[in-house]
């Protein structure tokens, strides 16, 4: 299995942390991995992408993909670019507070997840993008919730170890949001 996943957002939103997180969390499940992020030169509001390729054996991707099998997305700012790129079938997980209105195709399995409420309830409201990789990983079954936990504690610098039980927190809210399995990266 090789399966490329697009994220997208704005800067602020989390995008290059989430990928991150579930970038550690395959390689903790013995996956090979491949993480390309893209940000435009603005520290808050301007474009933010990541490409992240995981895979069973060495990856056979280059770092920007013209297809994809899944997505993230957490803003509607680069979202037609993204979804110009899903295949008919891909796993599509979005924002539901930005993207619940923008458009999608015939046969795409489609989950927008209430992400923004959802963070705020776990008193994270920051961590939106963690709710939403949550929400993947559970429904694709890519990797276990524990090896989520363990790419959020590696990817945290030390200076916001003070975020890590909200941002679990965050990540469990998302895994709990869907149907488990719903999904399957297989």
């Amino acid at each position: 299995m090789e399966r490329a996943i697009l994220l997208t957002g704005i800067g602020g939103q989390g995008i290059q942390l989430a990928a991150q997180v579930l970038a550690r969390a395959a390689v903790a499940a013995g996956r090979e991995v491949l993480l390309f992020g893209s940000y435009g030169g603005t520290m808050r509001g301007g474009p933010t992408d990541a490409t992240l390729v995981v895979a069973d054996a060495p990856v056979a991707a280059a770092p920007i993909v013209s297809r994809a099998a899944a997505a993230i997305a957490m803003h509607a700012a680069g979202w037609d670019a993204v979804a110009a790129k899903l295949v008919p079938d891909a796993v599509v997980v979005r924002n539901a507070a930005l993207l619940a209105d923008a458009p999608s195709a015939p046969g795409w399995r489609l989950h927008d997840v209430p992400a923004t409420a959802l963070a705020a309830e776990q008193g994270s409201p920051l961590a939106a993008s963690l709710v939403l990789i949550g929400s993947f990983a559970s429904l694709t079954g890519i990797v276990s919730f524990e090896a989520l936990r363990i790419g959020l504690a590696g990817s945290l610098p030390a200076r916001r170890s003070q975020h890590r039980e909200s941002n679990e927190r965050a990540l469990r809210a998302g895994w709990d949001a869907v149907p488990q399995g719903a999904a399957s990266a297989a």
